[in-house]
Order: structure tokens, then sequence, then C-alpha cells
């Protein structure tokens, strides 16, 4: 693998070139000059120019003798161009010379080659404008050549194969004589081993590398009887005859929107170069999707500028000397942008008998059919509702076949290419239980006596499932509201003995709501009828996945009738509430009538 010299793709060094000319065009301070009022007006002064220079030098030839003129052109679409400084270096050294800066075109130098020793030179310009930016040229090279001078003429950075190999000689005049061009691995003391010898000009030969490998140094030598004239050593002039290796990773199955595509690439000697990375759709030709310069070997690729089908990828990787490796295949990878969307919408909360359920649907693929599937609450077993195959499309779900409880419903649409797309699920209720009283409670409230009716008491109502509030009060939405409790004693009433009743009013206790009546089971009140001021409230619970609907009263302060009226019972009783049919479920049918005992153990609430 080369060291000493710089390798990089042309691309990069492109690139890098363009990136340094700007770093180097920044001035560190600009002829551009700002002014300001801090009154009402304000003005900014700026100098025109803000574009650098163009400068190229003039090759002097290949080579030089004594003394001579380098000249360069340069240019400036602003201001003007301030100077042009003329440079020289000796090959590979780093230390540029002015030979002189230049403020009139036509901007040149003299050189005098005299004094230097002979061999290879590079020469520049630098311009710099009236703004302040400067530029500076490309290097052309020459030869000193004011005695004899041989030069081994560099055959590249990377070579394989079979390599043209030249040299130039300067300064020979009429001497008889012959050139020998000759190699050894680069750093060693071995001999050198001659690549091609007797060459008479124009001194080129071909260098068999077949069987070599490594970074390896060349020079030339003329031959004039006993005498022999060297040139300076071009180094590290890399072999390489070794392909590189590359593997295509799999992009996987199936491929859509954008995605990476990458290879694996490595080379022991250049160093690897590039790498393509190419894709086959069945039936046609490679072509290429992305060719890269430098590591990770991996590109991001809309697919969508694949056509949908069956595809197969592979990479090529390219060394610096030029030697290739096609990896293998990865086939039958199908890319398949088609864009299907579906979703089911929204059954609504509570589903009762037979509900009709609806489903939006689309593919560039075309629609085949759209199935919509339900599954209680959280299961993973899903149960086909309809098929449908022409939009809208819904069906009739007949909720009766199924047990009241939570369900998830969802769409499967399958697409022209027999691919299937699954909605979002939506969640829902079936709830086909007939409504009746579920259960009646009473509670002590805070600051009560147990066993005797007071402010803070309250009494729920529980139903098998929701009810719609409006039945019980006209235009009641389950938001607390003022009513009036009646307790009456039940020796009033024949039917009921000792046991007073309870029953919920409007709250002008001028008609009873549709609550029913409660039968305390005891003797709360004497021989009188009396009247608490309340709040009503409805609620929903969750009792094994369905929804009931709790109506609870809250007393107050007694509104008609006298507290001395008011008894203590001092023995644990079990109400019993006898709904009424006036309230209906959120689908109106009505409730049962059936009376219902208070659960739980008997207590003395109130």
């Amino acid at each position: 693998m080369r060291t000493n010299r710089a390798r990089r793709p042309l691309a990069v060094l492109a690139a890098l070139a363009a990136a340094t000319t700007v770093a180097l065009l920044a001035p560190t301070s600009s002829s551009a000059t700002f002014t300001s009022t801090s009154g009402n007006t304000a003005s900014v002064r700026a100098a025109a120019d803000w574009t650098p220079p163009t400068v190229a030098v003039t090759s002097p030839g290949a080579a030089v003798q004594g003394a001579v003129t380098i000249a360069a052109d340069a240019t400036d679409a602003g201001a003007g161009v301030k100077s042009v400084t003329i440079e020289y270096a000796p090959v590979g050294s780093g230390t540029w010379t002015a030979l002189c800066t230049d403020t009139t075109a036509p901007y040149s130098c003299p050189w005098s080659t005299t004094g230097l020793a002979d061999g290879q030179y590079d020469l520049r310009a630098r311009a710099v404008d009236l703004g302040g930016y400067e530029a500076t040229s490309a290097s052309v090279r020459t030869a000193v050549a004011n005695k004899l001078l041989v030069v081994m003429n560099d055959p590249g950075d990377v070579v394989r194969g079979t390599v043209p190999l030249s040299a130039s000689v300067f300064g020979a005049g009429t001497l008889s004589h012959t050139v020998r061009l000759q190699y050894r691995v680069n750093g060693s003391t071995n001999a050198w081993t001659n690549a091609c010898s007797g060459l008479v000009s124009p001194y080129t030969c071909s260098w068999n590398t077949g069987t070599m490998a490594g970074d390896y140094e060349l020079r030339a030598q003329l031959v004039a009887g006993t005498s022999v004239y060297g040139s300076e050593v071009v180094p590290d002039v890399t072999v390489d005859n070794v392909a590189p290796s590359v593997t295509m990773t799999d992009p996987g199955s199936p491929l859509s929107g954008t995605r990476t595509f990458a290879a694996a690439a490595t080379d022991a000697h250049s160093g690897v170069a590039t790498v393509a990375i190419q894709a086959q759709l069945a039936g046609g030709t490679w072509k290429t999707i992305c060719s890269l310069v430098e590591e990770p070997w991996s590109c991001r690729v809309a697919t969508t500028d694949l056509v949908n089908g069956t595809y197969a990828f592979r990479a090529i990787a390219t060394d610096e000397a030029g030697n290739t490796t096609t990896s293998t295949t990865v086939a039958n990878r199908v890319v398949d942008n088609t864009i299907s969307s579906v979703s089911l919408n929204d059954p609504g909360v509570l589903l009762h008998r037979t509900a009709t359920l609806t489903a939006e649907a689309s593919s560039t693929a075309g629609v085949t059919s759209v199935r919509i599937q339900s599954a209680p609450s959280g299961g993973s077993t899903w149960t086909d509702v309809c098929t449908d195959t022409t939009a809208p499309y819904s069906c009739a779900w007949d909720t009766t076949r199924v047990a009241s409880g939570g369900y998830d419903l969802r769409a499967v649409l399958l697409d022209g290419k027999g691919a299937t797309t699954v909605s979002a699920t939506e969640s829902t209720i079936v709830d086909n239980s007939p409504l009746a009283g579920a259960d009646v409670q009473a509670f002590n409230g805070s600051g009560s006596v147990a066993g005797q009716l007071g402010a803070n008491d309250t009494i729920a109502f529980t139903y098998t499932t929701q009810i719609n509030p409006a039945t019980v009060l006209s235009g009641w939405n389950g938001a607390a509201t003022n009513v009036r409790v009646r307790l009456r004693d039940g020796a009033l009433m024949w039917r009921l003995g000792s046991a007073d009743s309870l029953e919920v009013y409007n709250a002008a206790g001028s008609a009873a709501l549709g609550l029913g009546e409660v039968n305390l089971k005891g003797d709360y009140v004497k021989y009188t009828t009396v009247f608490f001021d309340a709040t009503m409230t409805a609620s929903t619970v969750t009792v094994n996945g369905l929804e009931r609907s709790v109506v609870t009263v809250r007393l107050g302060s007694l509104a008609s009738g006298k507290t001395t009226s008011l008894k203590t019972v001092t023995t644990s009783k079990t109400m019993t509430w006898a709904p009424s049919n006036a309230v209906t479920d959120l689908f109106g049918n009505r409730s049962s009538t059936t009376t219902i005992t208070e659960s739980g153990t008997a207590d003395r609430d109130f």
C-alpha cells in the first residue's frame, strides 16, 4: 500500500482543490468599508469586487537552459488585477521561490537557471486583485538542463500489467549514448534491475509487472562509453496486479421507499478507488444505481425510481490500479412500491343487535377485497365478520351471535398483487344484555348517624347496562342536578307494612322520577312523609368488560317534615329496589321491573 505519495480519486481531489481554493481566496482584510449614522438615515459602502481573479502560468517547454522568460495570464471580472507573482520549486521539495512580482500585463518574469542544479522544476503564478482576493494557478513542470540531464518520466502513482516507461535526455548534443530504465523495491539497497536497456531516442519501452506487487522506485541511466549519467529516482510507484475483493450486502426483500444499498470492499495494495452498485430487473440489463468513491461503500436510493418487479443486485469494485472485481449476485429481491391504505371507520363506543361496520381502502395495485374482522379485546384470534369487494366497503354485524363484552375490530385489504394491508384496530363494546336493575346500595355520609337518614347519606342505583339519563328526568344528561327524596312511613301503605319506602322526585317534589321505588325494609320515619333536598348524578362503571350506569343520589337538608319524625334503625336490613320501565337503554329498550335485592352483607345504612 502506498505510503509516501498521497492517493485520491480524481473526483475527491477536485473537491479538495475547490475547497482549498476557497480557503486561500479569503483575504485577511478587505478593502470594503462600512459607515453608518445613528440618525434617521444609514448608508453602506462595500467593495464592488467579491470575485477572485483567474490565473495561469505558461509552460516554457519540456526543458530550459540559461535565461528564459516565464509568462502568466491573469484576469479579474471585478476591480481588476493588482499583481501577479511567478514562483518556482524543485519537484518534490514543496519550497517555492518567487521569481518576481509584476503589476502590469502582460505578466512575466525573467528566470536565470544557470545557478540552479539541473533537474525538474514546477512553476506556478499567484494573482491578487484590487479587492484583496488571491488565486493560485495550477503548476507546470519543466527541466533545467544547463548540462547533460537525464529525466526518468513518472509512469503514474499506481500501475499494473504492462506499463509504458520513458525517459528524457537534455543537453547530450552529439554525444553517442544509449539509455536504460531500471527498477527495484522501494527504499531497498538491492541492485537495480533493468526494465529495458540500449534505448535510443525516443527512449521508450514496456515494463512487464505481471509477477510483481508492492511499491517500487524507478530511474533512468544514460550510458556513453564508460560514463554513466543517472536521473533522479522516481519513488513510490505502486504495482498492483491483484484485483480487490467485494461482497454485495443483501438489501432484503421486499424493497420499498428509500433503502440503503451497501457493499464491503477491500484491496491489499493500491486501495479501492470506486465501488459501483448495480441492479438488474429480471430479463433486463445491469444498471448502476450509485457510484461510490469513498467508504462506507453504501448509498441511499429511492426505490420508487425502479420499476416494481424482481431484481438482482451486485457490486463492482475497482482499485487505484484499475483492477476490477464483480461480487456474487444477490438475486430474487422484490421491489414493490405499491401504496395501499385501509382504515376501519369508528364503529362507536357501544354496539347492540345489528351494527353496520364500514372501511375505507385504496391501493395503487387495485383493491381486490376488504375483510372486516373482530376479536375479543386484546385477543389475537381474528374472526371474519364479512368480505366486501366493492366500495363503499361495509357489512352488517349481527352482534347477537357473539357474547356481550369488549371487542377489537379491523379491516384487511387484499390488493391486486395478492398482498394484504391491515388497518389499525378500533375498540368497541357489544352489549345485548336486557336493561334491568343490577344492585342498590346506601351509604352513611360524613357526620351522619348510622341507621338514620341525614345529610351526605347516599343511595346508588346500578343498572345492567348504560341508560339514557333523559328517561330518568326529562332533559337530564347525567350531570349533577337538584332533586328531592321522599321518605314515607310504611304504615301509610298497607302493602309495605312496617317497611318504609324511598323515591326520588323532581326538584319541586311534585313528580316522581323514573328510578322506581326502594323498600328500605326498616322503620326510618314515624307515621308521616318527609322530603330531603338532594343532588343526583349519573356515572358509568365497567363490570366484566361491560359498561353500566350508576345513578347516585346524595341527601342534603330536610326540605319538609320534622327532624323529630326521623327514626334510627338498630338492626341490619337488606333493601329491595323495584325499577320502573320508564327508563330505557341507549337503544330505547325499556328496563325490566323485576325487583332487585341489595347485594353484600346486610347493614344499618342509612
